[in-house]
């Protein structure tokens, strides 16, 4: 067990009609201390984690402040919108969301000065269990994966993914595991996403220099060992191609990319990683890879609109 946490989405509490109007920060910190004598009463050592907050970074700092020696991580909520907002749209998700970049460098702040881990500890597309063919399309495979180098890169230190049925009783659109309702699971497009996230985010994070220009696209690596680098390249416009020289300051002597593609950014099912898809029990393993040679130190790949690659490069 990580950690307890009590309440949900505590700042919200007046707004839904758990607590009368006016209901505060305060007013929670007294609400939270209660229940933790209690629970510390039979379980003395049990680790906890809050304030589990949906929109106020306010709230998270204070709690850091108030029950930061008493904590062992601080946990946030992010969703890019609403699944009933009707600018809740593919091209929406697609988007950089500024608003996710401001709250990474506030928890990451917060998290620093506290000495304690971040972590979006409820989060999907778009809240409301996903909005049908936006949430659960390849497209947002494309955003799951870059979502969550955002939030490692960001300083997060990991993500727990909205699944199965949620609080309105029907299966969510964005779930990454598919349910027929009859006892039938497949692996939806956001669990390629995270799949290849698996491949992408091991080891060390890299700097690195690119100029995406006008195109929707993002660049990470990693250093996988002291041999091995992954980049990982997201290209989320949805008309443009991009043309991609790696050039690592050491030298390798050959690099293999897996994609990750899908029939449309709008499609629903032949969604595949490295050629694979998932299988009915849950395998999954890579068929076809493409090798990348070197010239002069510089590897070059094509990755078309509305795909995603993870290169390994191997160093000399």
């Amino acid at each position: 067990l990580l950690a307890f946490e009590i309440g949900n989405e505590p700042d919200l509490f007046a707004h839904e009609g758990h607590r009368a109007h006016g209901y505060s920060y305060e007013n929670y910190l007294d609400d939270y201390r209660r229940f933790k004598t209690a629970l510390h009463a039979t379980l003395p050592n049990a680790p906890l984690a809050g304030p589990d907050a949906a929109l106020e970074n306010e709230w998270v700092r204070r709690f850091a402040k108030d029950e930061g020696n008493d904590l062992k991580l601080l946990t946030h909520h992010y969703y890019r919108g609403g699944a009933g907002n009707p600018t809740s749209t593919l091209n929406q998700l697609l988007q950089r969301d500024p608003k996710l970049i401001s709250l990474l460098q506030s928890l990451n702040d917060i998290s620093e000065q506290a000495h304690l881990p971040f972590r979006i500890c409820e989060t999907n597309s778009f809240s409301g269990g996903g909005k049908p063919g936006v949430s659960n399309t390849f497209g947002s495979a494309l955003w799951m994966l870059d979502y969550m180098l955002t939030v490692a890169w960001g300083g997060g230190s990991g993500v727990n993914i909205e699944t199965g049925v949620n609080q309105l009783d029907f299966i969510s659109s964005y779930s990454p595991i598919s349910d027929d309702g009859r006892g039938n699971y497949s692996a939806a497009p956001d669990f390629y996403g995270m799949l290849a996230f698996a491949h992408a985010a091991q080891g060390e994070k890299l700097t690195l220099d690119y100029n995406p220009g006008p195109i929707n696209l993002t660049v990470y690596a990693t250093a996988q060992d002291q041999h091995r680098i992954a980049v990982t390249i997201v290209n989320k416009d949805t008309s443009r191609n991009a043309e991609i020289e790696i050039s690592p300051k050491q030298s390798f002597s050959r690099a293999n990319a897996m994609r990750l593609v899908g029939p449309s950014l709008e499609s629903r099912q032949g969604v595949t990683f490295a050629g694979a898809a998932v299988a009915a029990n849950g395998t999954w393993r890579p068929i076809r890879t493409e090798s990348i040679r070197p010239r002069e130190n510089t590897g070059r790949i094509h990755v078309p609109a509305g795909s995603a690659a993870v290169v390994i490069i191997n160093k000399v």
